[in-house]
C-alpha cells in the first residue's frame, strides 16, 4: 500500500451500520489538512461518509475500497461517479473540505438536488478575476484591478499601472503568486516570477490571465462566517497582528476576538455579506479576507469555504461543538446549537518557512509548548523535504496554538513560543545530470 493510500486508511471513515444513517460525501486532496477533523465531526454525528480523493486517471487502484476516486479536473465525469454512487448509496451533502472541489462539491450536489451554492457562484469564488467583476459591479468596496494575458509584454504592462500594485494569479490560493510592485522594474521581475509559477502550475501560457490591482493600505483581518440563505452569521473575526505589506503576503499570527471597535467590526459584517451576496454564495461556510483603514473595509476575497490548515482548532461552539460540525450540522439541515464561542481570546501562528532549503531538524518544540497559554504546537513539514517559501510555496512549517483571558496575551504567547524555535534547514543543492564519475556515487541533496 502506498503512502497516499495509508494517510487516507488512517482518517477512519464512518462504516454504514443502519439504513437511517445521514451519509455524506467528502471531497479532498491526499495532502489536505482538514479531513481528519471532518471524519471525526461526522462520527460524533453518527454519520457515515464516503472520501471522495482527488486522483489522476490511471491510479484510482491506490487507493482503499473505502474511498471514491476522483480526477478533480475532468468535473463532469466525476459529477457522474458520484450520482452513479449516490444511486446506491443516498447522498445527503456533498462537501469540499477545502479549496481544491469547491466547485465540483457544487456541481454535484446541483445534480442530486441537494442544498448548495450555485455553481456559477462558486467558481467565481474560485476565480479572483470574476470574483472582482462581480464585487466592483455590486458596488462592494474592493481595489481598482486590470486583468492582461500572461502572453502580454511585461514592460508595456508596467507603464500602464500605477503604484504600488499587486501581481495575483486568478487560481491559486494561500497567497501564491501573490507579489507587490512599487516600480516599473519591479513590476517586470515580478512578472516574470508569477508566469514561472502558473507555468509550473501546468496553466496554459495562451489562455491564461493574471490581475494586476492596486495596493490597499491598512489593517488585515480574516472572517469567518456561515451562510444561510444569504444571511450571514459570524463566527469569528480574526485580527492578523503582524504587518502584510509585501513583496509577499505570508499570513503567520491570527487572534479572535477582534480588538477593532464594534462599529467596524459591523461595517466588516456588512461588507462580507454584500460580497457573499455580490458573487452568489448564500449557503455554508464563507471565509473572507480584508483590508480596513481609514476609509472603512475592503474585500480581498471572499470563498466559499471554512478556514484552512489547522486553524479551526481554535474555534470552539456551545458546549464544545467544533467548526466542522457545525458545518456538517448546517449542511444536512439539522439542529444548530449555540453559535456563540468559549469566551476567552484564542490564536494561532503559521509558523513561516524562513528560506528555501531541505528540513534537516526542528528544534525547541518542547520549550515552546512549556510557554504559559500555549495549547499545541504541531510541526506539519516531514523532515528531509525540500521547504518552499512564498510566493512559489504552498505550506507552513507548522502551526503554534494558544488560548488565553485576552488578545494581547494570546498573541504574546505565539510569538514567545515561536522565540524557542529553530529550525536545520540545510541549502538544495541541485542533482547533477551528467551522471557518476567513475567509482564515484551519484551526488544528491546535503
Amino acid at each position: 500500500m502506498n503512502s497516499q493510500s495509508s494517510q487516507l486508511q488512517s482518517l477512519s471513515p464512518v462504516q454504514p451500520q443502519a439504513e437511517q444513517r445521514k451519509c455524506v460525501l467528502l471531497l479532498m486532496t491526499p495532502a489536505t489538512y482538514r479531513g481528519g477533523a471532518f471524519v471525526q465531526a461526522a462520527r460524533r454525528l453518527a454519520l457515515d461518509v464516503v472520501i471522495g480523493v482527488d486522483t489522476p486517471p490511471g491510479l484510482a487502484t491506490s487507493w482503499p475500497s473505502e474511498v471514491l476516486a476522483l480526477d478533480f479536473k475532468a468535473p463532469e465525469e466525476a459529477v457522474e461517479r458520484i450520482v452513479s454512487l449516490a444511486h446506491q448509496r443516498p447522498l445527503q451533502a456533498v462537501l469540499s473540505v477545502d479549496d481544491s472541489a469547491v466547485e465540483l462539491a457544487a456541481l454535484a450536489s446541483e445534480a442530486l438536488g441537494l442544498p448548495c451554492n450555485a455553481p456559477a457562484a462558486a467558481e467565481a469564488a474560485r476565480d479572483k478575476y470574476l470574483m472582482r467583476q462581480r464585487m466592483a459591479a455590486a458596488g462592494v468596496p474592493c481595489p481598482v484591478f486590470r486583468h492582461f494575458p500572461l502572453t502580454a509584454d511585461p514592460e508595456a504592462i508596467a507603464h500602464m499601472v500605477g503604484y504600488p500594485c499587486v501581481l495575483k494569479p486568478r487560481r491559486l490560493s494561500g497567497s501564491r503568486g501573490v507579489i507587490r510592485a512599487n516600480t516599473p522594474a519591479e513590476f517586470v521581475t515580478a512578472f516574470y516570477r508569477l508566469k514561472r509559477i502558473l507555468l509550473s502550475e501546468g496553466f496554459d501560457e495562451q489562455t491564461t490571465g493574471f490581475l494586476v490591482e492596486d495596493f490597499i493600505p491598512g489593517f488585515e483581518v480574516a472572517l469567518e462566517g456561515l451562510l444561510t440563505s444569504g444571511r450571514l452569521q459570524v463566527l469569528a473575526l480574526f485580527d492578523k497582528p503582524d504587518p502584510l505589506d509585501g513583496p509577499f503576503f505570508e499570513e503567520t499570527i491570527y487572534v479572535t476576538p477582534s480588538r477593532l471597535p464594534y462599529a467596524v467590526q459591523e461595517a466588516i459584517r456588512n461588507c462580507v455579506e454584500l460580497a457573499a451576496a455580490a458573487i452568489g454564495l448564500r449557503e455554508g461556510p464563507a471565509h473572507a479576507e480584508l483590508r480596513v483603514n481609514e476609509q472603512g473595509p475592503w474585500m480581498l476575497e471572499i470563498a466559499g469555504r471554512s478556514i484552512g490548515g489547522l486553524c479551526s482548532t481554535i474555534l470552539e461552539f456551545g458546549a464544545g461543538m467544533c467548526l466542522e460540525e457545525l458545518i456538517l450540522r448546517h449542511a444536512l439541515g439539522l439542529e444548530l446549537p449555540s453559535l456563540e464561542r468559549r469566551p476567552e481570546a484564542a490564536g494561532v501562528m503559521m509558523i513561516p518557512i524562513p528560506r528555501a532549503g531541505i528540513l534537516k531538524g526542528v528544534y525547541g518544540v518542547e520549550d515552546a509548548r512549556q510557554v504559559p497559554l500555549i495549547t499545541g504546537v504541531e510541526i506539519t513539514a516531514p523532515l528531509n523535504n525540500r521547504l518552499v517559501p512564498l510566493p512559489e510555496g504552498a505550506s507552513y512549517l507548522g502551526f503554534i496554538f494558544a488560548r488565553g483571558d485576552s488578545p494581547a496575551a494570546v498573541e504574546e504567547a505565539l510569538r514567545t513560543a515561536h522565540r524557542c524555535l529553530r529550525f536545520d534547514i540545510r541549502r538544495d543543492l541541485p542533482v547533477l545530470n551528467a551522471g557518476p564519475l567513475p567509482s564515484t556515487p551519484p551526488l544528491g541533496h546535503t
